[in-house]
């Protein structure tokens, strides 16, 4: 059987089957809505790339936390292709993916909220480097415990919200002595 390996926050649940929510981290989606065809962009302006390519950088840069489909990486490489941001050059059999002009200045137009997406993605690769078929066996009683502190923190007075505190911390340093 194979898995994804990633963290559902809401049911405290860790590995899930290939194919349940694909494109996500843990447990919600990896990319904004238009945060593809700006990442993409990004990625086609370091160099030209197929769409493969592509799917597999995207796959690197989030540390494995996000794969990419065809499905969603094809249709947003032809939007770019009709928007004049992309050109198509066939080699080999293969289209590989070029940015124009308008697409450089697309690129220039957006290089805070890609800057964003990047740094989200190596918070996330950091994240992903500690998940694994190894960690599964605590994930649940992880994710549990975290949503009894969000919920004790939400519906608590500064003092109470004092108290969770100190009960994380005191919980972190013993995991960290083990």
């Amino acid at each position: 059987m194979d898995f994804d390996w990633i963290f559902d926050w809401d049911t405290g649940m860790g590995p899930r089957r290939k194919g349940r929510h694909r494109g996500h981290g843990p447990g919600r989606r990896f990319f904004r809505q238009g945060e593809v065809r700006l990442a993409l962009l990004s990625l086609l302006k370091d160099e030209p790339a197929h769409g493969y390519e592509l799917m597999k950088r995207l796959e690197e840069r989030s540390g494995g936390m996000y794969r990419a489909s065809a499905g969603t990486i094809y249709p947003v490489l032809q939007q770019l292709e009709d928007e004049g941001l992309v050109r198509i050059q066939e080699d080999g059999g293969k289209k590989i993916y070029h940015l124009t002009e308008a697409g450089r200045e697309e690129v220039l137009l957006h290089e805070e909220g890609i800057d964003r997406i990047w740094k989200r993605a190596h918070g996330w690769k950091d994240w992903g480097s500690t998940m694994g078929p190894e960690t599964a066996e605590i994930w649940g009683s992880w994710g549990r415990l975290s949503k009894a502190a969000f919920k004790a923190a939400a519906k608590s007075d500064f003092e109470n919200t004092e108290r969770i505190r100190a009960i994380l911390d005191k919980a972190r340093k013993e995991l960290e002595d083990l």
